[in-house]
């Protein structure tokens, strides 16, 4: 499995703007085959800060994912809603276990 933590980021001003387009990919990326959780949260304490998490079966399913009409939608929007610093990490890893 694939699971992807990270950051972006965007003016304050835009996240009411930004939302429904957020929104609208989370929708969308839950509904891929192989996409097991996907999630936009944001930063309670700095704004304009949007926490990423994604949990993939596996590499063809985020291949597909980055190849889809909704994730090119997510990133023209990017210009107009000014997101500008992204910080996302990919891991391999294995079966989440409940603790």
């Amino acid at each position: 499995m694939l699971l992807i933590v990270g950051t972006i980021r965007l003016p304050p001003e835009n996240l009411n703007g930004a939302r429904p387009v957020m929104r609208r990919m989370v929708e969308a990326s839950r509904a891929e085959p192989g996409c097991l959780d996907y999630g936009y949260a944001e930063d309670v304490l700095d704004p304009g800060l949007i926490h990423v998490k994604e949990l993939w079966i596996d590499q063809a399913a985020l291949d597909r994912h980055f190849a889809s009409l909704h994730i090119a939608e997510w990133r023209a929007a990017w210009p107009l809603l000014r997101i500008g610093e992204r910080r996302l990490f990919v891991y391999e890893v294995a079966a989440p276990c409940a603790t």
